[in-house]
């Protein structure tokens, strides 16, 4: 009996122990949900934000690339300062720049002011990197698979209910502010909770911020991405779209010198290429590109008037309501994925998810004349975003200890986001590049060649991770 009691109080600990991951889980979840939801809301608002802030379809789509955009520099920089500060910490700060910028942009009254309000929300993406930092340490190594799924889920889980309120707003009230309020108020919910029951798993490291780094990759993006957005109107082989492409490079090349001669770099880029990572780091910007390039064109499409020659005609939330499937399932696989995960290993995983997604987008370039084509190919995306977001999140950290797991993440998240921003950039270019002179409409080739770029993207992504899966379990065999 005396030595039974030690054994009943550490299964109590145990269980409790685990009791209280979960809670972990579940608040960083709904944070991360709730980020996903700044980025997603924008998308079937994009007619009427070219109507109330009288702007064209180039200048409007900025709303969503500029918050990818940000989001991709602060992903690397507050997964740093997570390490450095502790994950709790930063974790509050960005859920305070979700309120504060969400403020904003309710507050908007022209696009320059909207486009600021963006541009702080942008900060709070690096929300779901640090959440699986967190998560990583507050599960058992046998849960980590399906606590890191749950929070993979909520990237799916956010684009839905983003997608359905922009919809309800836009049905019910005559402007787009709403959205940035309704935000605001889960933003404080996010704030709240994580105050109350988010804690670190690991103890902070010190160090300092790479802030050159910050700016030569904001630097690097912000050319890139003007360049593709404005070459139509400017002229592909004018001076000025040839200077920023050319800006872009030198600014790339100048960072990629000064992250590997700190000491301290906001990307690790010996981490982003390392053979144990680059799987997840090239496949994670392929299908970065592959699902907001889809999910950025679908809600235009189904809202062209039928008398466009395509398109149903559809209201905001109806468009919402198109892309539902996919968010359902996206919520509903990621989860469910750790066990096929632990069975057949995450890149295979992310191969086959990466599959269905090049199926969901091709698809629409084939045939998008009846309902049932959007909603089938919602459905195939839905379940290969899950499947391979989930996988693709182990991936990035399996190979790498955990005090450097914020670090893994994100970069991982990162190169996903850079991916985001070409896509809505490439998007809008693509659409642009086919609007017929005295017309106001893109016509019905330019969404089939947007889709058929998304659709590529992802079939390139399930090829490389197909490889990368092979090429590791060789590499495995030999060292046995």
């Amino acid at each position: 009996m005396a030595q039974a009691l030690p054994v009943a109080d550490a299964d109590t600990g145990a269980e409790r122990s685990t009791s209280q991951g979960w809670s972990v889980v579940a608040v960083a979840a709904f944070g991360s949900a709730v980020t996903v939801m700044q980025q997603s809301s924008v998308l079937p608002l994009l007619p009427r934000l070219q109507t109330e802030l009288n702007a064209d379809v180039t200048a409007v789509s900025w709303t969503f690339t500029i918050s990818m955009l940000v989001g991709a520099v602060a992903t690397p920089l507050f997964s740093r300062l997570g390490d450095m500060y502790g994950r709790r910490r930063i974790l509050l700060v960005s859920f305070l720049l979700l309120l504060a910028g969400s403020l904003i942009a309710g507050a908007a009254t022209s696009l320059p002011a909207l486009l600021a309000g963006r541009v702080v929300q942008g900060f709070s993406v690096a929300v779901i990197p640090l959440s699986i930092g967190v998560v990583r340490g507050a599960l058992p190594p046998e849960r980590m698979a399906t606590g890191i799924g749950t929070i993979s889920a909520t990237i799916g889980i956010g684009s839905g209910v983003g997608l359905v309120l922009s919809g309800v707003v836009a049905q019910y009230t005559t402007g787009f502010r709403a959205v940035f309020w309704v935000i605001a108020a889960l933003a404080v919910v996010a704030l709240v909770l994580g105050a109350l029951f988010l804690r670190d798993p690991t103890p902070p490291q010190g160090g300092r911020p790479d802030i050159p780094g910050a700016i030569l990759l904001a630097g690097g993006l912000v050319t890139l991405l003007l360049g593709v957005t404005e070459g139509r109107s400017w002229g592909w082989t004018s001076a000025a779209i040839l200077g920023l492409f050319a800006a872009s490079a030198a600014l790339f090349t100048v960072w990629v010198i000064v992250e590997r001669r700190t000491a301290e770099p906001l990307v690790d880029i010996a981490l982003l290429t390392h053979r144990g990572t680059i799987g997840a780091s090239v496949a994670s910007l392929l299908l970065g590109f592959a699902m907001f390039g889809g999910f950025s064109l679908a809600p235009q499409f189904v809202q062209a008037p039928v008398g466009a020659g395509y398109g149903f005609g559809a209201s905001a939330l109806e468009a919402g309501l198109y892309l539902l499937p996919a968010s359902l399932l996206m919520m509903i696989v990621s989860p469910a994925s750790g066990e096929l995960i632990r069975r057949i290993s995450a890149p295979y995983v992310v191969a086959i998810g990466a599959l269905l997604t090049a199926v969901s987008e091709f698809w629409l370039v084939l045939s998008h004349t009846r309902v049932t084509d959007v909603l089938t190919s919602m459905t195939l995306l839905g379940v290969g975003i899950g499947l391979a977001y989930s996988a693709l999140a182990t991936m990035a950290i399996e190979h790498v200890e955990p005090a450097r797991t914020g670090v893994a993440s994100g970069v991982n998240s990162l190169v996903r986001m850079l991916g985001a921003c070409i896509a809505g950039a490439v998007a809008a270019a693509v659409l642009a590049a086919t609007v017929q002179p005295g017309a106001s409409l893109p016509s019905a080739s330019g969404y089939e060649l947007g889709f058929g770029i998304a659709a590529s993207g992802a079939l390139l992504a399930a090829v490389f991770a197909l490889a990368f899966g092979l090429l590791n379990r060789r590499a495995s065999m030999n060292r046995r």
